[in-house]
Order: structure tokens, then sequence, then C-alpha cells
């Protein structure tokens, strides 16, 4: 299992290299800086060192016994990210692919809710707006319970 919280671009290639030996199935999620306001041009997020970690290795071990996963890997960057840039990604490797889609599925929604990071929409002035929860991320978790 590897976790990763990172301000450095990371290298999807680099991290399957080797990983989810003996699977039947490898799954990878990048997720990409985007606007949807057409008004911001980067993602500033901030996060407390070592708490993150935690709280992205508990969700982590969470999907890797529910799955039965025979790898997991989460890397998540930190900083000022521009939009279009790498922000995440998520590798599953399962015997099957079911499970593996499943379980990078569960740990988008989670990650998307309860990994602790503080998001700023920086506009093109260099002002910025916290991003606040939305209720559509804490929906996508009520299906797994």
């Amino acid at each position: 299992m590897r976790i990763e919280v990172q301000s450095a671009p990371f290298d999807l290639a680099a991290l399957l290299n080797g990983f989810g030996a003996g699977a039947g199935a490898v799954v990878t999620f990048s997720g990409i800086v985007r606007d949807d306001t057409g008004q911001m041009v980067a993602l500033e997020l901030e996060h407390y060192p070592g708490m993150t970690e935690k709280a992205l290795t508990e969700i982590a071990v969470r999907a890797r016994h529910r799955w039965n996963l025979l790898d997991v890997a989460v890397i998540h960057r930190h900083g000022r990210l521009s939009v279009g840039e790498p922000i995440m990604c998520v590798a599953t490797a399962a015997r099957h692919r079911a499970e593996a889609f499943a379980a990078a599925e569960y740990l988008m929604d989670y990650l998307k809710s309860r990994a602790p990071f503080w998001k700023r929409e920086i506009g093109p002035d260099g002002a910025g707006a916290w991003v606040e929860a939305k209720g559509s991320d804490e929906d996508a978790l009520s299906r797994w319970d």
C-alpha cells in the first residue's frame, strides 16, 4: 500500500511499475483540476501534515479489507495547482475487475468528502474563495453504507 501527500507532480507510469503483482485487474483514476466557473486559474490546497496521511491511510485500509485488494495506492497533491494539472490518483489491484472498480470508486467518494484538505479557488486577480462541502459528495457516500 502506498499513500503519499506531496506538492510535486506524480508519474502514473512509475506508480504502476510493479503495482498489483498477481492481480487480475488494476484500475487507476486520475483527478484533474477543473474550472467549473470559467473564472478559476488555480486551486490551492492546504493540509495538516500527519493528520492527512493518517486519514488517507485509514480510508485505503478500509477499501483494502472490504474488497480484499492486493494493492492500493493513493497520491494526493497539495499547494497551488493550475487548472488542468493532475491533483490526485488512485490505483487499486484485485483478482477481479468488479472489486478493483468498486474499490476505486469507494476511494474516490471517501477522498472527496473525508480527506482533510482545505481548498481555495484562485481567480485571475489572485483573490480566492474557499470551497465548501457539497451535498452531492455526501450523497455519494451513502451507497457505501
